[in-house]
């Protein structure tokens, strides 16, 4: 087994564990709601962002029980952002990981609630006095870089662009605007989350890890564009060619299907030049990148 495979089970199975040993410790007034949350947070997917989260820090000697928390915390804002965006008001999605959405398994007040409370877990991990951090000044640092990238300076505001540039042809400077909001911000903040938690960390490698995330971000989004395109509904886990149907701006519907996969490569070959500049061990952050932009799901 090769190292990447190796390492992508090994956090699969950790931010599992963590996730699943959560409910099974929680006791709720509204069960309903807590099963919608277990349903989204356990239904499959890649945990790309907390494998960025755990690979940065190991890169950086952070211990791997001070990385499950923010691990935890950005992996809750994914799943809120995932409810949020499968609602009729939004994207309208029926499928989510081969499986119903999670207003569709449950319904519609139930799947927002779900996505409030994950959003609010994650803060409420993050700024626990019982947390192995325990350094109240890094724990306000991780706060606020995941509010930041969550909000309106990350998250939400890349939906709203992209709600706002359906059926309306937008720019390429534009459309990656909206996709280093909506997908980048939250590859971001997992690197940097890391390197909060590392000690006596030079600036520079933050800046080489602040360009790796972001280009490999955006990597992400164009071979999702992609693979809207030329995927198997069934290996996606979501209906083939929905970003057409609903007239959304793509890579391919701006750059044609090889002009988007040429771009690809571009970002591809920008996040393995950031890490060229970096002191330390960095072929798993490499491999992830080779993984991003060949990956079939």
């Amino acid at each position: 087994m090769n190292p990447l495979v190796q390492n992508q089970k090994r956090y699969h199975l950790r931010i599992d564990n963590l996730l699943n040993q959560y409910f099974v410790e929680q006791t709720s007034a509204a069960p309903r709601l807590t099963q919608a949350m277990q349903y989204v947070l356990l239904n499959g997917g890649k945990r790309t962002r907390p494998f960025l989260v755990y690979a940065t820090g190991e890169m950086l000697s952070v211990p791997l029980e001070k990385l499950d928390v923010p691990a935890f915390a950005v992996e809750c804002i994914h799943a809120y952002s995932l409810i949020h965006d499968d609602l009729p008001a939004m994207d309208d999605d029926e499928l989510r990981r081969g499986k119903p959405t999670c207003h569709i398994a449950f319904d519609e007040a139930t799947a927002i609630l779900a996505g409030d409370a994950l959003q609010t877990l994650a803060f409420d991990m993050l700024a626990s006095p019982d947390s192995v951090i325990q350094d109240p000044s890094k724990q306000l640092k991780l706060v606020k870089l995941l509010a930041e990238a969550s909000g309106i300076h990350g998250m939400c505001a890349g939906q709203a662009l992209d709600l706002a540039a359906t059926d309306t042809p937008i720019s390429q400077s534009e459309l990656q605007q909206l996709h280093n909001l909506k997908t980048g911000a939250l590859f971001k903040v997992s690197v940097s989350m890391a390197t909060i938690l590392a000690d006596e960390l030079d600036p520079k490698v933050t800046q080489m890890l602040d360009q790796y995330s972001q280009a490999l971000g955006l990597a992400f989004q164009v071979q999702d564009d992609i693979l809207d395109i030329v995927g198997d509904s069934d290996v996606i886990g979501k209906p083939q060619g929905s970003d057409q149907a609903q007239n959304k701006s793509t890579y391919p519907s701006l750059l044609g299907l090889e002009g988007a996969k040429t771009y690809l490569q571009q970002l591809h070959q920008q996040a393995l030049h950031a890490l060229d500049a970096l002191p330390y061990n960095t072929r798993l952050l490499r491999e992830f990148s080779d993984f991003v932009v060949n990956r079939r799901f």
